[in-house]
Protein backbone atom coordinates (compact mmCIF):
# COMPACT_ATOMS: atom_id res chain seq x y z
CA UNK A 1 0.00 0.00 0.00
CA UNK A 2 3.12 2.57 0.71
CA UNK A 3 4.66 1.54 -2.57
CA UNK A 4 1.29 3.11 -4.24
CA UNK A 5 0.67 6.36 -1.57
CA UNK A 6 4.75 7.32 -2.05
CA UNK A 7 4.22 7.53 -5.98
CA UNK A 8 0.50 9.64 -5.55
CA UNK A 9 2.00 12.43 -2.98
CA UNK A 10 5.07 12.85 -5.72
CA UNK A 11 2.62 13.15 -8.28
CA UNK A 12 0.46 15.78 -6.00
CA UNK A 13 3.54 17.56 -5.31
CA UNK A 14 4.69 18.05 -8.20
CA UNK A 15 1.64 18.92 -9.85
CA UNK A 16 0.84 21.85 -7.69
CA UNK A 17 4.65 23.13 -7.50
CA UNK A 18 4.56 23.29 -11.46
CA UNK A 19 0.95 24.73 -11.19
CA UNK A 20 2.07 27.71 -8.91
CA UNK A 21 5.19 28.14 -10.98
CA UNK A 22 3.36 29.13 -13.71
CA UNK A 23 0.68 31.71 -12.90
CA UNK A 24 3.13 32.56 -10.21
CA UNK A 25 6.92 33.12 -12.14
CA UNK A 26 9.23 34.03 -8.84
CA UNK A 27 12.61 33.48 -9.81
CA UNK A 28 12.99 30.50 -7.17
CA UNK A 29 9.89 28.87 -9.01
CA UNK A 30 11.66 29.64 -12.38
CA UNK A 31 14.78 28.14 -10.67
CA UNK A 32 12.78 24.91 -10.06
CA UNK A 33 11.14 24.83 -12.93
CA UNK A 34 14.26 25.12 -14.69
CA UNK A 35 15.46 21.65 -12.39
CA UNK A 36 12.51 19.83 -13.49
CA UNK A 37 13.35 20.45 -17.12
CA UNK A 38 16.57 18.71 -16.40
CA UNK A 39 15.50 16.24 -14.76
CA UNK A 40 12.61 15.38 -17.53
CA UNK A 41 15.85 15.89 -20.25
CA UNK A 42 17.57 12.53 -18.09
CA UNK A 43 14.38 10.17 -17.90
CA UNK A 44 13.08 11.48 -21.17
CA UNK A 45 16.85 10.20 -22.41
CA UNK A 46 15.94 6.77 -20.91
CA UNK A 47 12.89 5.97 -23.14
CA UNK A 48 16.09 5.91 -25.85
CA UNK A 49 17.47 3.47 -24.05
CA UNK A 50 14.32 1.39 -23.46
CA UNK A 51 13.32 1.78 -26.87
CA UNK A 52 16.87 0.53 -28.50
CA UNK A 53 16.62 -2.54 -26.07
CA UNK A 54 13.04 -2.82 -27.08
CA UNK A 55 13.81 -2.64 -30.35
CA UNK A 56 16.95 -5.52 -30.31
CA UNK A 57 14.83 -7.93 -28.50
CA UNK A 58 11.87 -7.88 -29.96
CA UNK A 59 13.52 -8.94 -33.61
CA UNK A 60 15.83 -11.36 -31.90
CA UNK A 61 12.56 -13.03 -30.80
CA UNK A 62 11.31 -12.96 -34.51
CA UNK A 63 14.35 -14.40 -35.62
CA UNK A 64 13.51 -17.90 -34.44
CA UNK A 65 10.39 -17.44 -36.49
CA UNK A 66 10.78 -18.57 -40.19
CA UNK A 67 8.14 -16.39 -41.66
CA UNK A 68 9.78 -13.12 -40.02
CA UNK A 69 13.21 -14.01 -39.61
CA UNK A 70 14.37 -12.17 -42.69
CA UNK A 71 13.04 -9.02 -42.38
CA UNK A 72 14.41 -8.99 -38.62
CA UNK A 73 17.80 -9.71 -39.80
CA UNK A 74 17.86 -6.72 -42.02
CA UNK A 75 16.83 -4.44 -39.01
CA UNK A 76 18.72 -5.85 -36.78
CA UNK A 77 21.58 -5.57 -39.45
CA UNK A 78 20.95 -1.92 -40.23
CA UNK A 79 20.84 -0.81 -36.89
CA UNK A 80 24.44 -2.37 -35.71
CA UNK A 81 25.81 -0.82 -38.84
CA UNK A 82 24.71 2.67 -38.18
CA UNK A 83 25.24 1.91 -34.58
CA UNK A 84 29.05 1.39 -35.61
CA UNK A 85 29.58 3.45 -38.22
CA UNK A 86 27.66 6.45 -36.10
CA UNK A 87 29.98 5.99 -33.16
CA UNK A 88 33.22 5.06 -35.10
CA UNK A 89 33.46 7.58 -38.02
CA UNK A 90 31.27 10.43 -36.70
CA UNK A 91 27.70 11.85 -37.60
CA UNK A 92 29.39 14.92 -39.59
CA UNK A 93 28.36 16.15 -43.00
CA UNK A 94 30.39 13.73 -45.55
CA UNK A 95 30.36 10.68 -43.66
CA UNK A 96 29.03 6.95 -43.77
CA UNK A 97 26.61 7.37 -41.31
CA UNK A 98 25.57 10.81 -42.94
CA UNK A 99 25.73 9.52 -47.05
CA UNK A 100 23.53 6.71 -45.39
CA UNK A 101 21.11 8.74 -44.03
CA UNK A 102 20.60 10.71 -47.18
CA UNK A 103 20.87 8.22 -49.49
CA UNK A 104 19.01 5.36 -47.83
CA UNK A 105 16.64 7.01 -44.98
CA UNK A 106 15.14 10.10 -46.58
CA UNK A 107 14.37 8.19 -49.94
CA UNK A 108 12.56 5.22 -48.06
CA UNK A 109 10.35 8.29 -45.84
CA UNK A 110 9.17 9.90 -49.29
CA UNK A 111 8.32 6.73 -50.44
CA UNK A 112 6.52 6.16 -47.78
CA UNK A 113 4.69 9.12 -47.56
CA UNK A 114 3.86 9.13 -51.12
CA UNK A 115 2.23 5.90 -50.37
CA UNK A 116 0.50 7.41 -48.02
CA UNK A 117 -0.69 9.92 -49.79
CA UNK A 118 -2.78 7.48 -52.41
CA UNK A 119 -3.85 5.80 -49.32
CA UNK A 120 -5.35 9.01 -47.98
CA UNK A 121 -7.03 9.75 -51.13
CA UNK A 122 -8.57 6.21 -51.18
CA UNK A 123 -10.18 6.22 -47.57
CA UNK A 124 -11.31 9.95 -48.11
CA UNK A 125 -13.21 9.01 -51.68
CA UNK A 126 -14.70 6.55 -49.12
CA UNK A 127 -15.73 8.82 -46.05
CA UNK A 128 -16.75 11.51 -48.80
CA UNK A 129 -19.39 10.19 -50.16
CA UNK A 130 -22.58 11.74 -50.65
CA UNK A 131 -25.16 11.45 -48.25
CA UNK A 132 -26.50 14.53 -46.92
CA UNK A 133 -25.68 18.11 -46.78
CA UNK A 134 -22.57 18.04 -44.75
CA UNK A 135 -20.83 14.83 -46.80
CA UNK A 136 -21.78 17.29 -49.95
CA UNK A 137 -20.05 20.42 -48.47
CA UNK A 138 -17.05 18.31 -47.11
CA UNK A 139 -16.79 16.52 -50.05
CA UNK A 140 -16.72 19.84 -52.41
CA UNK A 141 -14.46 21.46 -50.20
CA UNK A 142 -12.01 18.41 -49.88
CA UNK A 143 -12.03 18.47 -53.83
CA UNK A 144 -11.27 22.64 -53.68
CA UNK A 145 -8.66 22.38 -51.84
CA UNK A 146 -7.02 19.57 -53.20
CA UNK A 147 -7.15 21.33 -56.39
CA UNK A 148 -5.81 24.51 -54.51
CA UNK A 149 -2.48 22.85 -53.47
CA UNK A 150 -1.76 21.24 -56.99
CA UNK A 151 0.04 22.98 -59.89
CA UNK A 152 -3.40 21.97 -61.26
CA UNK A 153 -5.18 24.40 -59.39
CA UNK A 154 -2.90 27.60 -60.16
CA UNK A 155 -4.12 27.80 -64.03
CA UNK A 156 -8.01 28.26 -62.71
CA UNK A 157 -8.31 31.66 -61.31
CA UNK A 158 -10.16 31.74 -58.26
CA UNK A 159 -9.10 28.19 -57.11
CA UNK A 160 -5.46 29.39 -54.97
CA UNK A 161 -7.30 32.37 -53.66
CA UNK A 162 -10.40 30.34 -52.18
CA UNK A 163 -8.18 27.55 -50.85
CA UNK A 164 -6.36 30.14 -48.92
CA UNK A 165 -9.86 31.51 -47.81
CA UNK A 166 -10.77 27.62 -46.62
CA UNK A 167 -7.65 27.10 -44.85
CA UNK A 168 -7.41 30.50 -43.18
CA UNK A 169 -10.85 30.71 -42.03
CA UNK A 170 -13.31 27.45 -41.66
CA UNK A 171 -10.36 25.24 -41.29
CA UNK A 172 -8.75 27.66 -38.46
CA UNK A 173 -11.79 28.06 -36.67
CA UNK A 174 -12.30 24.41 -36.14
CA UNK A 175 -8.63 23.74 -36.09
CA UNK A 176 -9.04 26.26 -32.51
CA UNK A 177 -12.46 24.44 -31.58
CA UNK A 178 -10.33 21.33 -31.87
CA UNK A 179 -7.31 22.29 -29.36
CA UNK A 180 -9.52 24.50 -26.92
CA UNK A 181 -11.41 20.79 -26.59
CA UNK A 182 -7.93 18.91 -26.97
CA UNK A 183 -6.68 21.68 -23.84
CA UNK A 184 -9.97 21.42 -21.62
CA UNK A 185 -9.38 17.84 -21.63
CA UNK A 186 -5.59 17.52 -20.80
CA UNK A 187 -6.58 19.96 -17.72
CA UNK A 188 -9.41 17.72 -16.73
CA UNK A 189 -6.96 14.38 -17.15
CA UNK A 190 -4.02 16.44 -15.25
CA UNK A 191 -6.14 17.76 -12.31
CA UNK A 192 -7.47 13.85 -11.82
CA UNK A 193 -4.33 12.59 -12.14
CA UNK A 194 -2.93 14.91 -9.34
CA UNK A 195 -5.46 14.46 -7.28
CA UNK A 196 -4.62 10.92 -7.27
CA UNK A 197 -8.35 10.27 -9.37
CA UNK A 198 -6.64 9.08 -11.94
CA UNK A 199 -4.35 6.06 -10.94
CA UNK A 200 -4.07 3.56 -14.41
CA UNK A 201 -0.51 5.20 -14.69
CA UNK A 202 0.27 3.36 -11.45
CA UNK A 203 -0.88 -0.01 -13.18
CA UNK A 204 -1.47 -3.22 -11.67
Amino acid sequence: MLQRRIPLVIVFITGVLMSIQYFIPHPVSQSAYNIALTWFRGVASMAYAIAVISFVRHHSRRLKQPQNSFYSAVALAAFLFMCIVGFGFGIGEGTIFAKMYLNVQVPLQATTFSLLAFYMASAAYRAFRVKGLEATLLLITAFIVMFGVTTIGNYIPFIPKLTEWLMAVPNLASKRGILIGVGLGMISTSLKIILGIERNWLGG
